[in-house]
């Protein structure tokens, strides 16, 4: 039996509790505003959506093989987010710079394939949850969109309310990156708790 309501519960806790995409997420909209950070928002939802089906799809396989990749995933995710986290404490208070920054398409689908959280949300949620249940590639299919969904929600609610508080960050910028940097550090280190 589908347990809808664990499944709900777990997806939106694991969507809106800070990580990598939502930190980035809310201090983008906060220097660029919500429409210059939609490129990348919109390239966190494409890459999710990739890992996504490519957990689903492998899961199986993955789940022998994790004991053994699970600690070089960690390794470079944490890496990832300590490099974040040092260009966002040195970012600059210029809100006009066009083209220098991080929140570009790009930068958000590459961060998806170096974010570890959301391979553990694709995993657990498609072995706890789904595929125990279903079999069916349409089924499947559909909570590969579902949690794409809730996991895209999560990103756009950080960014709104880093639109929220832009006037806040362009005043207090250097303890705000300090903050955003100290944020992203203890997701890396959270990865090895």
């Amino acid at each position: 039996m589908f347990r809808l309501a664990d499944f709900l519960i777990y997806c939106f806790i694991t969507a809106y509790t800070p990580g990598p995409n939502n930190i980035l997420s809310m201090n983008y909209a906060a220097k660029y505003g919500f429409n210059k950070s939609f490129r990348f928002n919109l390239g966190i939802a494409v890459g999710f959506f990739i890992v996504m089906t490519a957990c689903a799809v492998f899961t199986s396989a993955l789940s022998s093989i994790i004991p053994k990749i699970e600690y070089v995933l960690q390794l470079l995710g944490a890496a990832y987010m300590i490099c974040l986290a040092y260009k966002t404490y040195k970012s600059s208070n210029d809100h006009n710079i066009e083209g220098k920054h991080g929140s570009t398409f790009a930068s958000g689908l590459i961060l998806q394939f170096m974010n570890v959280k959301i391979y553990i949300y694709a995993i657990t949620a498609m072995s706890l949850y789904v595929l125990p249940v279903y079999d069916s590639f349409l089924v499947i299919s559909f909570f590969i969109l579902i949690l794409t969904l809730i996991g895209a929600s999560g990103n756009f609610v950080w960014a709104l309310f880093g639109n929220a508080i832009s006037s806040f960050t362009a005043k207090h910028n250097k303890a705000v990156n300090a903050v955003m940097a100290l944020l992203l550090i203890y997701c890396a280190i959270a990865f090895f708790l």
